[in-house]
């Protein structure tokens, strides 16, 4: 099975789009699989529009009143889907942006590595298909903060188009409680995060290439390029351990 995963908030012009694409990929695929929404506390008309793709997609919607923010977002997400997933070691978790930058295509590329025996599968974009601010940060992340990507397990940690074997999830949340997050931070930093915490269990890691597309995204984009570059440089040093033994 193939848990597609999603963070929502105030997606309504693209969510519907999204979902819509994944069903005629994954339709084409040819394996199960369940889209999860974590519908963030959403302001706008996403509630409305992931009612009416029930009826006709296998959908699962999450919802919070409070707003958590992207990276306990997926975080809720991922352990949504380790506690549902009847067989672990063969199930995956997809985490794809409902803002539709991403591409589904890509997921089938991804799951496809994934199902010849790799653990965690992690989208590498072109830094030139990032706009110009995001580029600028991504730059300068990479230049002054060489001890978050010295060790790190694939050439850019801040990508957040990833597939985990959902053994690797279990593995990471079953000391930690959904009352302590794994992820504190926001955005690219929270991929990174995340990233720090499930390496340690997978066996292997691939990068596979990503595109990015910003044509249908209707809304401003939510980028900080400050704050994003804080948050990176708050990162602990220590983020990257030794991979763990196989339990």
């Amino acid at each position: 099975m193939i848990y597609l995963c999603i963070p929502a908030h105030n997606e309504a012009s693209t969510v519907g789009v999204l979902l819509w694409k994944i069903r005629n990929v994954l339709g084409e695929f040819g394996r199960d699989y369940r889209i999860v929404v974590h519908d963030d506390a959403s302001s706008d008309e996403t509630p409305e529009v992931l009612q009416r793709y029930r009826r006709s997609l296998p959908l699962t919607v999450l919802r919070s009143d409070e707003h958590l923010g992207y990276g306990r977002s997926v975080e809720k997400l991922l352990r949504h889907v380790s506690n549902e997933a009847p067989y672990p070691k063969r199930d995956c978790a997809v985490v794809l942006q409902a803002d539709f930058t991403e591409r589904p295509d890509d997921v089938v590329t991804a799951v496809k590595i994934l199902e010849g025996g790799v653990d965690i599968v992690a989208g590498a974009i072109e830094v030139g298909d990032l706009h110009p601010t995001s580029r600028a940060v991504h730059w300068a992340s990479r230049t002054l903060l060489r001890r978050i990507f010295a060790n790190a397990p694939v050439s850019d940690p801040m990508v957040g188009l990833r597939v985990y074997r959902v053994i690797v999830l279990k593995k990471a949340f079953r000391d930690r409680s959904e009352q302590n997050p794994t992820i504190s931070a926001e955005r690219w930093a929270a991929n990174v995060e995340m990233l720090g915490a499930l390496a340690p269990h997978a066996r292997r890691i691939v990068e596979v290439p990503a595109r990015l597309r910003y044509d249908l995204r209707t809304r401003s984009s939510r980028f900080r390029p400050w704050r994003t570059f804080i948050a990176l440089a708050r990162l602990p040093k220590a983020l990257w351990l030794p991979e763990a033994e196989e339990e």
